[in-house]
This record gives C-alpha cells, structure tokens and sequence, in this order.
C-alpha cells in the first residue's frame, strides 16, 4: 500500500546534515532613479521609464544604452531580458535618434514576437507609428516576407500528417515500405537542411543512404511540382537568397540595428542569416543564456555564445545578473547546480526576487508513490489557501514519465492543463496494441480491438478488416481473427502465425497484466516493433524501450487482466470527458508538461519530478557508467567528449526546472525506476557540495585535446572534444551518421542496464509515432503552427455532482439544452473510502465482459491509487456519446 503522506526535508537523501543549502547573494537595490544622475545627456530618457515602473538595474542600463559594435548580453534566468531588449529598441529611438524602420529585433516564437511589439508600443514617447515599424518577427516570419518580396509564391507545406503521409506514398512506390519511417526520414532531411546544406548534396556512400536520399530528393521533386515549400525550405531559400548582393546589400542598408532574442538555441542556418544582415555595419546585439541551452537536438549550439567574441572581435559582454523571480536559496540550488558545467560562460546570479521558501526534497519508492505525494501535497495547499491551482507546475522529463502523476490528477479531480498534450498514456500507438490484445483475451469479437492486432501479423489493416468482415457474414466465428487463417492472401506459415495468436491471446486472461505485456514482447512485440526502419536513431529506439518499461510498471498493481483493461478504459472515458469540458487558458489548473516545453515559464510553486540517476540525467547520457564490455555492445559508439557534452545538456536541463520555480520548490527523486534501483540525481548531490564518484574505467586514457574553458565551475565532469552531437532521451542527434543504418542487433536499453527477462535479450524496437512520446519539443512556433504553452485544461472538478447543476431534462423532446448547460447522467461508482484519496471508478454494468474475474464480481476493486477499500456510490459525469473504445 502506498504511504499516504508525504515527507519532505531540506536536504536531498544522502546528503550530510552538516551541508548547507546554497544561496545567492542579494543583489543591490540600486536602480536607475540613483544610477542614472539627472544631468546625464540620457537621464530624460529613464526618468521616463521610471514613471511607468520601469526601474532598471546596473548591468540594464549598460546593455540598453550600447549604441553600436556587436553586444553579448548574457541574460540569467529571470533576470529581465525582454525587458531590456524592449528599452533599448526605444532608447534607439529616442535618445540615438535611430528611425523605428532600422530596428529590426528577430525572436523564435510569435508569442514572444507580439509581447515585444507589445512592450515596446507601452513604452513613454513612443508612437504607435513608430512602434507599428519595428521589425519585430520570428525567424520564419522574416525569411517569408523576404521570400514573398522577391516573387516566390510557392505554398506552404506544414502539416505534419501530410507530409508523412507523402513519404508514406513515395516509399511504397520505392518497394521501401518497411525500410524506413516518415518520421525519421523527416528528422534526417530537416537537420541536413539546418545545417545550410541541399537535399542533392546527401551522402550516398551506403545503399542505405542511396535509398534515404532518393526517398527524400522524390520528396523534394514531389513539393516541386506542386508549387510547395516546407518551414525548412523558407529558411533555407532565404539564406541562398541573401548571397545575392542586389539583395542583402538594401537589408543592410535597411537595418542598422539588429537584435537576436534566444540566441543560444539558433541554428547553424539562423546564425548564418543574422551574420550576414549584421556583416556591413557589425551593429548586432544577441541576448541569450548558455545555461539555458536544452534544444541541440533541434540544431541549437551552444558555440554561438562562447565563440561570439571570437566571432566578433572587440565585442560588448554584458551579464544581466539579477534575478527577480526564484527566492534566494531557489536560485542558489540552481547556480551551484550548473556550476559543474564546464563549457560555460562563467556566471553567478544574485537575487532580488520576492521571499517565499526553501527547497525541500523527497524520496519516494517509485514513480507510483511520488504521483501520490505531490498530487495530496498540492492538493492540501490549495485546501489551505496557500496556493490556486493555476499557482503550481508539475515539470516532467519525458513524457513517459508523467504517466503516473496523469493517473492521479484524473483519478482524484484535480483540474490541470497538459502542455502539448497527448494521447492517454494507454492510448498511445505504441501501447495500444498491447492493450488491444488484452482486450481480445476478454471479448474476441472486440471490434475496436481487431486493427490493432493486424499490424503485428504483417497484415494490412484495411483488406485484412475487410476479409474478417466478409468471412463473418457467411459464417460467425468465437474468434473472428481466425477467418485470416484461410485467407488465400496470406502464405501458409502467416497463416499458422495467426493461429499461434489466438493461442497466446486465449493465454493472456489467465496471467497477470505485467507478465502477459512481458510474453507478448517475447513472442512478438519486440521482433515486430524492429522490423521496421533499422536505421533509425538509436535514442529513439531507447525512448520506446522507455515507454514500454513503463507501461509493464504500471501494470505491476494489477492482479488480473480485466482489472487492468477496466482502468485504462475508464482513464480513456474520463480524458473523452474532460475533453467535453474545456476551459480556457485562464481557468484555475495545475500545469503539467515537460521541462522543455517549461523554459521561458514561471510559477509561484514548482514540483520537479523524476530527480533521480537514469531520469535527470537521462539513461543516454550515462553510458559512461557502464562496464566497457556492454558499451562495446551499443548500436552507436559515443566518445567520452559526446557523453560529457550530453551529460552537461542534462544539468542545464534540471538547471532549467529550478529556475521555474519563483516561492516554493519541491523536487522529488524516486527510488527506483522501472523496477531498478534509482540514486537521488547527481547534480542535486553536486549542488550540496558532494563529489560523485566517476565510473568510467580509464576514462583519461587515450583524449586527445581539451575543450577551452569559458568559466571557472568546479565540475569534476570534464568536457572534450568538438562535437554539436547529442544523445538526451527525448532529442536526435543531427549529422551524416543518421543515415547510416547498423548491421548488429541493437541492444537498446539492457545494454544500459542489463534485465533478464527470461533467456531473452531485449533488442532495440522500431520508431512508432513519435508525437505520442513528444520526444521533440521545436521551439519555432512557426513550424509547429502551436505556441508554447498551449495545452488542453483537464478540469476533472467540473464533473462533480457540484461542478454541474445544469442537466438535461428527461421530458425534452428536442434533447437540446440551454447555451453553456452540460447534458449529465447519473452512474454507479466504485468510491475510494479513504479520506485522503479521492479516486473514483465506474462501476462496470453487468455482463459487460464476456469473462468477469471472480474478484470484480464478488465485490469492489481495490483503489487504483492508494490499494484501499473503495465502496459503492453514485456519480454525475457529463454525457459525451461514446462510451467503451
């Protein structure tokens, strides 16, 4: 049974108690009122600002007032970069005298984009005509326009599922089908095209990459014909654009002034671009974080801040320093954590922000536990006045990882927001038709559950649904499956497959969830899973194993199949009704979402979950902890340089949780992970001042250079090397390599940590759909068509009997309702008896399943969540039309 309570110390475990918790120094409480001396030729200028509440700091007032000459301004975490870069585009105005029209200020999303316009247009002495001609646009916004100027008129083509669907069509086309996957393909193509390189310059020294390439340049030729171009070719075809000097020469007339926002996570394509509109008057000012740099996996390198003076000889570094968001001892964890970087810009953040409290730190047994303690810990605050829901963050490291803490927000009525939300946990692609096998071992005749099981018996869904269909109305069968055993399409040993199937799937009822998911994957699952693209990035194929590992631990609580399926179904129902039930962004939730999808945000209350070895940092970026005998076993051989530059991406990664957080902290590390033991993270034991011991074996032996240092942390991690290449979980690494496709058995995740499951060795799986495990989270926003921060609010108080007093009257004849009115019925519920746990389920109607367990039909399940006794009661849900798959 899981603890009810929740424990939380000021320490993190394995931590001295004579250790002391770190903190950042105050910062000075001068602002410009006593900077900036009233007989200063600019005084005028920040008096102004004053009078609307803007106050800047030292290091403000430097980076505002740089006139021209390339400027790097380091912007900390919460430090008030958007604030600067909207007072110096008016300081150009107003005090240099600069025309509105020669600023041009370029950002990466149009969230941040109109925010700046915003700013600057609420500025003092500005006109909205001057403000309206600043040039205030993401980097695809700028590229189009300029595009559009110079004729090319070719529409765009974004959409995702359409372009996969094309890729679909040109690889069937190709005899290539199960060669390759659109995703991946996709992936390869854009990281080739962001490094200012064509789709005809494809290396093609393999068949493999022979294959690839002509997939891609058919694609290409496919987009061609149709007048239609990618978010990748508008960057691309402006960059080639600007090599014509009758072209850049006016752009650089135009825009004296230019100014970079996030420059840490421009690409090698961007980059190019701002150079060469900066290269005539070098008037360019950039303002990014190092620390903050998450996203290589989209192109994102770090090199363009610490190489920018080289660059830029003779450049401006200014660093904004003062923090006005986190509590002091919030933004101390954070510095002293990052700290151990060593490829960094040397840096230490003082704190001006409101007080609010220490860190506190758990460890729950596992991630089931944790979900426990955070969601009864928030749950008290908001009880206690001490915070809204909409105060608090749950930040996640991969989606998987939030399965868990999912389950318990739907289950107990918490009203939350999920960020780039997804599929159930249950409902997700990859899961699915293991689900759907279970669900066949409870009703054969299942149609919804049917597709599913084609695919893993290599038959097309639609003409194998549509024999099934046929054969059952000449003659029904128990098991309608079994009809493909005489399909004249199929060969004989397809045939004898399809009857082993129905076999293992009669089996399934008998065992427990956690062992049948387990002897499907023996028997087919992983082999199926692997048949497809064996070129595909091996991190993929770890974050599948990751997300099937999770799924067999979620499986662990149950004792019966039925039991199982009857959860995920009513996680399923419940997810449809809250979808019912949508508010908008401003309704009081929690916010759930990834630690990617957090940067740039802040909460008054954060929960960072999953702080423990194999999570933060990720399990790809400790394979320098392996024993060298299964290194050797790994698909991609990483050098330690690549290691430690992924492993650095991890801790500014948990960096950047931290520093979300602006009163309260509360970062739990669960146990155990999987099923294996988990150590607290070591960068939190590293925070404290505790040295982690290194694992590898000789790992001095054989370097050959060092990376230059760009601070004096005191990490004892030791970077090398000169790679861009990045192996972190959820994120590709780009490069040629990508296309080469591997002649050994992929070992996956046991090569990592080494499980027997049975006399099997878990081999690597094919790339499913990759939006289920949001393994990519682009920070453009013109490519996604999605802002940051957009998510679907969960609000599961709504239906309660009290959330919903409107209901449909059973005398209407029309069943229409009044405008805003949610149509509710009332349905028998399993109820939760602890007064601490407020999980529900539906009460399964009788004869509902073809074979009930006994224990479902002598009495109520036990609680999902805290393994109580739950009791019968009766619930108002809102009517959604579908109910079961």
């Amino acid at each position: 049974m899981l603890s009810p309570n929740s424990t939380f110390y000021p320490r993190p475990l394995g931590v001295t108690p004579a250790a002391s918790l770190p903190q950042s120094p105050s910062a000075p409480l001068e602002t410009s009122r006593q900077l900036v001396a009233s007989t200063e030729r600019d005084a005028p200028y920040f008096r102004a600002l004053e009078e609307v509440g803007i106050r800047l700091n030292g290091p403000q007032i430097s980076a505002v007032r740089h006139g021209k000459g390339p400027l790097l301004t380091l912007a900390g975490a919460g430090c008030g970069k958007t604030t600067v870069l909207a007072a110096r585009a008016g300081y150009l105005m107003e005090v240099s005298g600069a025309h509105a029209g020669s600023i041009l200020l370029v950002t990466f999303t149009n969230k941040a984009a109109t925010e700046m316009k915003d700013r600057i247009a609420s500025l003092p002495g500005i006109r909205p005509a001057a403000a309206r001609a600043v040039q205030a646009r993401t980097f695809h916004s700028f590229a189009l326009t300029l595009l559009r100027h110079y004729g090319v008129q070719e529409e765009i083509f974004g959409e995702s599922r359409a372009q996969h669907t094309v890729l679909k069509m040109l690889l069937r086309q190709s005899g290539m089908s199960e060669a390759f996957q659109p995703e991946s393909l996709l992936a390869m193509l854009s990281a080739w095209k962001m490094q200012g390189s064509e789709t005809s310059d494809l290396p093609e020294k393999s068949q493999e990459e022979r294959d690839a390439k002509r997939v891609l340049l058919g694609y290409e030729a496919w987009k061609r014909d149709r007048n239609k171009m990618d978010f990748d070719d508008i960057l691309l075809r402006a960059a080639a654009l600007l090599h014509d000097p009758a072209v850049l020469g006016p752009l650089q007339q135009r825009f004296q002034y230019i100014m970079v926002d996030e420059f840490q996570d421009t690409n090698s394509l961007q980059y190019e671009i701002v150079q060469k509109l900066a290269a005539a008057h070098r008037n360019l000012m950039v303002v990014g974080d190092d620390d903050q740099t998450i996203y290589t996996f989209n192109g994102a390198r770090q090199e363009s801040i610490l190489e920018f003076d080289k660059v830029y000889p003779g450049a401006r570094i200014v660093t904004l320093d003062i923090n006005y968001r986190s509590d002091a001892r919030i933004l101390g964890l954070g510095s002293e954590l990052v700290a151990r970087n060593k490829r960094r810009r040397d840096k230490r953040l003082r704190a001006a922000g409101h007080r609010g409290d220490a860190p506190r730190f758990a460890t729950p047994s596992n991630a089931e536990e944790e979900a426990a303690w955070v969601v009864n810990q928030l749950c008290q605050q908001v009880e206690e006045g001490l915070h809204t829901y909409r105060d608090i963050a749950i930040l996640h490291r991969t989606a998987s990882s939030s399965r868990a803490i999912f389950e318990q927000l739907v289950l107990k009525d918490v009203p939350f927001v999920q960020h780039g939300a997804s599929p159930v946990f249950y409902d997700q692609s990859l899961i699915r038709p293991l689900m759907d096998h279970m669900r066949l071992s409870l009703n054969p005749r299942a149609v919804d559950a049917l597709p599913s099981a084609l695919g893993p018996l290599y038959v097309s869904r639609d003409a194998g649904l549509e024999w099934i269909q046929r054969s059952e109305e000449r003659q029904a069968k128990k098991y309608p499956l079994i009809h493909l055993a005489k399909w004249d399409k199929l060969k004989p040993f397809q045939q004898e497959q399809v009857k082993e199937r129905i076999k293992l799937i009669k089996s399934l009822t008998k065992l427990k969830p956690v062992i049948a998911i387990q002897e499907m994957r023996r028997q087919f699952y992983d082999k199926y899973m692997e048949s497809g693209d064996p070129s595909i990035f091996t991190h993929y194929k770890e974050t599948m194993l990751e997300t099937l590992d999770e799924f067999e631990a979620a499986a662990k609580k149950f004792e019966t199949v039925e039991e199982f399926i009857q959860f995920a179904d009513e996680l399923s129902r419940r997810h449809r009704e809250m979808e019912s039930l949508r508010r908008s962004q401003d309704s009081d939730a929690v916010q759930l979402m990834t630690i990617h999808r957090a940067k740039g945000l802040e909460f008054p209350c954060v929960y960072w979950i999953g702080a423990s070895e194999g999570i933060v940092p990720h399990s790809t970026a400790l394979r320098q902890d392996i024993p060298e005998d299964q290194k050797a076993a790994l698909t991609v051989q990483q050098t330690d340089a690549e290691l430690d530059m992924a492993l650095e991406e991890e801790r500014r990664l948990a960096y950047v949780a931290i520093t979300r957080a602006k009163q309260y902290l509360y970062v739990t590390s669960p146990a155990s992970h999987h099923g294996k033991p988990a150590d607290v993270s070591r960068f939190l034991l590293e925070a404290f001042g505790m040295e982690v011991p290194d694992k590898r074996k000789n790992r001095d032996e054989g370097r050959t250079g060092n990376h230059a240092s760009y601070g004096s942390g005191s990490s004892k991690w030791k970077g090398n090397g000169n790679t861009n290449g990045k192996a972190n979980g959820n994120e590709s690494r780009n490069g040629n390599a990508a296309y080469a496709r591997s002649g050994s058995r992929p070992q996956g995740r046991d090569a990592v940590s080494p499980v027997q499951r049975g006399a099997d060795q878990r081999s690597a799986i094919r790339q499913s759909d990759r939006r289920d495990f949001e393994v990519l989270d682009e920070r453009d926003e013109d490519r996604l068509s999605e802002r940051r921060g957009s998510g679907v609010i969960r609000n599961h108080t709504a239906f309660s009997t009290t959330g919903i007093s409107q209901t449909t009257s059973s005398s209407s004849s029309s069943g229409s309702h009044s405008s805003g009115a949610e149509r509710t019925e009332t349905v028998a519920i399993w109820k939760c008896s602890s007064s601490t746990c407020k999980a529900w389920l539906r009460q399964k109607p009788d004869g509902a399943s073809a074979k009930s367990s006994k224990k479902t039909a002598s009495g109520p399940p036990p609680c999902p969540l805290c393994s109580g006794t739950m009791v019968a009661s009766t619930r108002n849900v809102p009517v959604t039309g579908r109910f079961g798959r």
